[in-house]
């Protein structure tokens, strides 16, 4: 094997000492085109797991790392003249310098060609030499951009501007520094890194950072190697009160744009991508250098076990792309949480410590916890009551806690009449603990449903069918039972060849084409829900959900991509609400005030030219000022071209938005599966409720069984006397088994905090 690598950074380095082991005789060389000695950047951070995988895969170059890491297990929060410390968090760190130097003389040990001050030929030139070539030459990748339409780049640019610096100031914890100015807020990511020096990036918001002054220094040329010193000496005067005196130090330090890469595949005949050329993740969340490292790691075994270059490069994208888009999607959260920092300065500083540290999603409430109980306590101010499991005011209604089980589409009505599987369902559900139950998909007339077997809400039969169930369901169990109310315009299946919509726009290729609601049709529609919604009243329902997502016929009228009137009803967003806040305010005339009324939006299209956060937000706010008690925040399905980026709890940074952008209350849905999601959700703020819905398909009593799961034993989730004997945990193995003593002397329990004081010469554990 002739093996070239373009680029001779860590992530270059580590996959040539490594692949070099495995196979002593292979000819591996490295281009790098600084001396040995440049580097950019301060400190790189690793995780233990990293680490473990260092250390298994080369320990010579693990101990050579660990004997001069900076270790902390501290998270510092410096706001609002407070300082908020999370422990148990466990880091290590060391100087990218100090870092290369160690990977480059475990290259010369194994005698790898590594040829400095050099530029590499192109990796088209080196793959018809070679039979493999390593593209390790960052973000900027030539390689990359040479072939991008076979590599399908995508290079998401973010607005915001970041500076990397370092400072003789030895930070002895990870410190997030949230400084307040008339600008806006000035953020900073400081980290210790050896016994002199720290990391300390410095961010703003595009907005801020124009106000702030620094657009002007921008005009000077700053060539590569140079720094921007106008700026720097403006951040040390904006900062110096988290300084104490001591200085930022550059490094061809100026600002930046952050650029998320992302590549439909990574490897090209030969030619395979590495680190920040087939990847970035926001540095908020990780180091770039991990990521190439693990990277590094997965290719060079992957060659090893594979017969030939191809079945091994596909391998390698195979193990690693699942791990790097899941890192890809928590650093995306983390990177949108701090560009939209603003909507949460208001928070108390323990809310707001609590909201930034499991801003990605990756760290809870139950992880917080676990690694630092005194944190968690002081967050929840020492209440033993869980956040899910705190009563909530909507509209008229108290819910005696924050779980909503959200409408569900059971498809078992005959001729629109619910039957006794939806008794079934709703009566389980109400009895298995949640705040909030509704019924989904119950169409307000005939040809508005969106199958032949969705409920209805339009005859003196169907109501009568739901009172029978409302109250059963209200003799069982004190849960608040509500309605979902909708026409599935365009994506009906009950209205003849041409359901009715906005704009007449077929759903696919494979639907009719609808016709374009005139102004009959939509005082016919309006009545149909003032109707429904009367009969819901009269049926005992507590609660009522009007849809104004899914691609339904009212989300029609609001999404740009599906209204294309030329009426009063279409053009700009006021245009679009018109019609939706008509229906809204009919029926908040009828709906009693001491009942709940909500509306489901789709937030986001998940299609290009869709409803936009700015759409959305001013959405919430028209639904509020026209009567709705609280907006259920969904996203997508209004066009069928959408591509949503599916993960845990991905649709809850828009009830965060529309929460913190408004004040209105919120239901948090999608992917929502455990109750540690939903106690975090709740105490950083994001929403006011969450809607767990398959896990609550999965498991009826699911609320309930989180309760047993925390101990929790009180009013927000009662069991029924009948299935009370049950709200323990059942025994399972070895559970009756009692530990004995097998200490003499009993050890004091580890504290959780741990600082990184080098100039002690032991540096004790503190509190």
């Amino acid at each position: 094997m002739r093996v070239a690598v373009i680029g001779g950074g860590p992530g270059g380095l580590y996959f040539a000492a490594l692949a070099k082991q495995l196979s002593p005789h292979w000819e591996i060389t490295v281009w790098e085109r600084n001396a040995p000695d440049d580097t950019f950047g301060f400190g790189v951070v690793f995780s233990d797991e990293t680490l473990d995988g260092i250390a298994q895969a080369d320990r010579e170059i693990h101990e050579a790392m660990s004997a001069e890491f900076a270790r902390w297990a501290d998270i510092d929060v410096r706001y609002r003249g407070t300082t908020l410390t999370s422990g148990g968090h466990g880091f290590a760190a060391l100087g990218r310098r100090r870092l290369l130097s160690i990977l480059q003389e475990r290259c010369a040990a194994l005698e790898i060609d590594v040829r400095y001050r050099t530029r590499a030929p192109s990796a088209a030139e080196l793959a018809a030499t070679h039979d493999l070539v390593v593209a390790c030459d960052g973000v900027r990748s030539a390689t990359r951009t040479a072939h991008a339409d076979v590599f399908g780049t995508e290079l998401d640019e973010r607005a915001g501007r970041y500076m990397w610096l370092g400072t003789d100031k030895v930070f002895e914890a990870f410190t997030f520094i949230v400084d307040e100015h008339d600008f806006g807020t000035l953020q900073v990511h400081a980290y210790p890194y050896d016994a002199t020096r720290s990391t300390f990036i410095v961010e703003l918001e595009e907005e801020a950072w124009r106000r702030a002054g620094f657009e002007g220094h921008t005009g000077h040329e700053h060539p590569p190697g140079t720094s921007d010193t106008d700026s720097i000496r403006r951040c040390e005067e904006l900062l110096a009160g988290h300084l104490d005196g001591h200085r930022l130090l550059p490094n061809n330090s100026k600002w930046l744009r952050f650029t998320t890469v992302r590549n439909r595949t990574w490897r090209h005949g030969n030619i395979v991508l590495l680190g920040d050329a087939a990847h970035t993740a926001h540095f908020s969340i990780g180091s770039g250098t991990k990521l190439a490292m693990e990277d590094a790691l997965v290719l060079a075994a992957s060659l090893h076990e594979h017969p030939d270059v191809p079945a091994a490069l596909a391998a390698y994208e195979e193990e690693r792309r699942p791990v790097v888009e899941s890192t890809q999607r928590a650093a995306q959260a983390s990177l949108e949480w701090f560009e939209h920092i603003d909507r949460y300065t208001g928070q108390d500083p323990h809310q707001f410590a609590f909201n930034l540290l499991t801003r990605s999603r990756r760290v809870t409430y139950d992880n917080l916890r676990v690694r630092d109980e005194g944190f968690t306590a002081a967050v929840n101010r020492s209440s033993a009551v869980p956040p899910m499991f705190r009563p909530f005011p909507l509209g008229g209604l108290l819910l005696r806690n924050r779980v909503v089980v959200p409408p569900t589409a059971l498809h078992t009505a005959r001729d629109g009449i619910p039957g006794d599987f939806d008794l079934v369902h709703l009566s389980t559900q109400a009895l298995g603990g949640a705040g909030l139950i509704l019924a989904g998909m119950t169409a307000v007339s005939a040809d508005g449903r969106a199958t032949p077997g969705c409920p209805g809400l339009w005859t003196d039969e169907q109501e009568a069918a739901w009172r029978r169930i409302a109250g059963f369901v209200h003799g069982q169990s004190d849960t608040c039972l509500g309605i979902q109310l909708t026409h599935a315009g365009r994506r009906a299946a009950g209205g003849g060849p041409r359901p009715l919509a906005a704009s007449a726009l077929a759903w696919d290729e494979r639907s009719p084409v609808p016709r374009e609601a005139d102004r009959a049709d939509m005082d016919a529609v309006t009545a149909d829900f003032v109707s429904a919604a009367r009969r819901a009243d009269r049926a005992g329902f507590d609660a009522l959900e009007l849809q104004y997502g899914h691609g339904h016929l009212l989300s029609g009228f609001l999404s740009p991509l599906t209204n294309r009137r030329t009426d009063e009803y279409g053009g700009d967003l006021d245009g679009r609400l018109r019609f939706p806040l008509e229906v809204l305010r009919a029926v908040r005339e009828v709906w009693p005030s001491g009942k709940a009324l909500l509306v489901r939006i789709s937030a986001a299209d998940w299609a290009e030219g869709g409803t936009s956060e700015a759409d959305a937000v001013a959405i919430a706010r028209a639904l509020a000022g026209a009567g709705a008690d609280a907006v259920d925040v969904s996203t997508g399905e209004v066009v069928a071209h959408e591509r949503p980026r599916y993960g845990r709890s991905y649709q809850t940074p828009y009830a965060d938005l529309i929460r913190n952008a408004t004040g209105i209350p919120t239901i948090a849905v999608g992917a929502i599966s455990t109750y540690d999601d939903v106690n975090s959700i709740i105490l950083a703020g994001r929403a006011d409720l969450c809607g767990v819905g398959r896990a609550q398909l999965h498991d009826p009593l699911w609320t309930l069984h989180a309760a047993a799961a925390q101990g929790y034993q009180g009013p927000a989730a009662p069991w029924a006397r009948a299935w009370r004997a049950g709200s323990g945990r059942p025994p399972s193995a070895r559970t009756d088994r009692i530990p004995p003593r097998l200490e003499l002397l009993r050890q004091p329990a580890a504290s959780v905090h741990r600082r990184w004081l080098p100039r002690a010469a032991a540096a004790p554990a503190h509190s």
